[in-house]
């Protein structure tokens, strides 16, 4: 099972989940690679200011661990952000991991690139040095414990090591509240609606321990000091480029597949409307679509 972030709304699960997620012990991560792949690449703004707001206070790392990396796009990042660190990818799905390699060997980075598959937290473990970043993206939130998930994080830390989690910020927005079809809110309505499933989902967890998501004070108490949050914003107004219009495609088509039937009947045939690239008003041609996303990262430093 992958621990990481995919579509509804989520932006990027794999490369992160958008919050609220779903049935993920059940998704076909191979199937769901290209998306995931093509929405972290979208997102690649938002995750450069993340990891350059990282580098001021992670000076020179030696190791890198992106836990639930899902296809590599944010190792792939790191590789260049960092050109001295070694970078391990570790996650519980190998196609999208073999994605994550041939990234790495695209950028030129495959020399100082190693992949890791298995279920967080336990694979950590397996883990020949302890790591001067971990970054999970949207990886905890799949573990029952999230409390014992980020010790055991922690454990995996180099002294003075930082640990670094995004989780957490807002929905995405792809339309306009009147879009001119169908009732006013319909993304307001669907982000309710998966907010219920992600409850639902949290719940359903192995071993799974309701926490207030206070993620700087889960951080305080896995043992970190200086915790410090920070948001980051994704802003492409319309017209958008064809790959933004795309990802606003797959995304709704894919909250149509897992939500739909959660959704009432006017609101499913108003996503049934917006995903049919043969009709006027879908996403596929409406000149207001726009991507308007925020993650925050929150992170932490093991105590020398």
């Amino acid at each position: 099972m992958a621990h990481h972030h995919h579509a509804p709304g989520h932006d990027e699960h794999r490369q992160g989940h958008e919050g609220p997620g779903h049935d993920h012990e059940h998704l076909d991560w191979a199937e769901l690679a290209p998306l995931l792949e093509s929405q972290a690449e979208l997102f690649t703004p938002l995750y450069e200011h993340a990891l350059s707001w990282l580098a001021k206070e992670v000076t020179e790392p030696g190791l890198i661990v992106d836990a639930g990396s899902g296809p590599g796009v944010i190792s792939g990042l790191f590789a260049e952000t960092f050109p001295g660190a070694r970078i391990v990818a570790v996650d519980g799905s190998e196609p999208l991991l073999e994605r994550a390699r041939a990234r790495a060997e695209r950028i030129g980075a495959a020399d100082r690139f190693a992949t890791l598959t298995g279920d967080m937290p336990g694979v950590l473990a397996e883990l020949d040095y302890p790591a001067d970043l971990l970054w999970a993206s949207r990886s905890i939130h799949h573990l029952g414990d999230q409390g014992a998930a980020l010790a055991a994080c922690v454990e995996r830390l180099a002294p003075g090591g930082t640990l670094a989690v995004l989780e957490g910020g807002l929905s995405s927005r792809f339309l306009p509240r009147d879009i001119g079809i169908g009732r006013p809110g319909l993304q307001a309505r669907i982000d309710a609606v998966e907010a219920d499933r992600f409850t639902r989902m949290r719940e359903e967890l192995p071993g799974s321990v309701a926490v207030v998501e206070d993620w700087p004070a889960l951080l305080t108490a896995a043992g970190l000091h200086h915790t410090r949050s920070r948001t980051f914003l994704l802003d492409i107004p319309a017209p958008v480029p064809d790959r933004a219009r795309a990802y606003v495609a797959d995304s709704l088509t894919r909250t149509r597949e897992v939500l739909g039937e959660y959704l009432d009947p006017d609101d499913r045939a108003t996503l049934d409307r917006l995903v049919d690239p043969d009709d006027p008003a879908s996403v596929h041609h409406r000149p207001d679509v726009f991507v308007l996303a925020a993650h925050t990262v929150h992170s932490g430093v093991r105590p020398v």
